[in-house]
């Protein structure tokens, strides 16, 4: 399967799904209306910011109506991201994930952060809407890189809102938690990773991950109802 100039996985390299460079530049191809899903974990330091109104914009015009952005965030930057999301895209609601296994100390504020917000936009009215949790725990997993999160709310989010027909984007992978999610549950996906050491690390975890023995089709699952 291909998107744009991109050759998505599951194939017979996953490898091929993941590409380094700056997303930026990278997601130039992809054409209009074409991914359902956005599901990243973006840098949350002041200095970037600015990438968050690059993702909103570049959400509204890759994404299909009514297709879905989640995007983390930081607790301190929440009306940030709330204004550079919302200039393009459409608030759903912002979800909560709670911290397992350990609470960051946000010093300069003598806080010990307990959760991560979690912001979930859609490009117009998603048709069917699910009903959905706001609040999720989920450890963080730090296996294959310094900032990853679990793969429990990416799993679920993809599972939910997707079939094996969707294409699945993260425009800043990380140590691969989008795409292994993706693997497992046989979606094309479409990664990006600005450090080709940290896209390595990716693309050998998702090497390794096991994609499904079955994946029921939709017209199946539609049969089965």
């Amino acid at each position: 399967m291909h998107l744009g100039p991109y050759e998505l996985g599951p194939t017979d390299d996953p490898n091929q799904g993941i590409y380094t460079g700056d997303a930026r530049e990278l997601a130039q191809a992809i054409p209009d209306e074409s991914v359902d899903l956005i599901f990243c974990d973006p840098p949350y330091l002041k200095k970037f910011l600015p990438f968050y109104g690059w993702l909103a914009e570049w959400a509204a015009r890759a994404l299909r109506p009514g297709g879905w952005l989640f995007a983390y965030g930081a607790g301190e930057h929440i009306p940030d991201h709330v204004a550079r999301l919302g200039e393009y895209l459409d608030y759903h609601w912002l979800f909560v994930l709670k911290h397992q296994n350990g609470w960051p100390r946000m010093w300069h504020k003598k806080l010990m952060s307990a959760y991560k917000p979690v912001m979930v936009y859609t490009k117009g009215h998603p048709d069917p809407l699910p009903w959905m949790a706001t609040l999720h725990g989920d450890n963080k997993d730090k296996r294959h890189h310094e900032w990853g999160q679990g793969e429990g709310l990416p799993f679920k989010i993809v599972e939910m809102l997707t079939d094996t027909e969707s294409y699945i984007c993260d425009p800043c992978c990380g140590g691969g938690t989008v795409p292994a999610v993706c693997k497992m549950l046989g979606r094309h996906w479409l990664a990006f990773e600005i450090d080709p050491a940290t896209a390595d690390t990716a693309r050998e975890r998702v090497r390794n991950t096991q994609p499904p023995l079955f994946v029921p089709q939709p017209e199946q699952m539609a049969l089965e109802v």
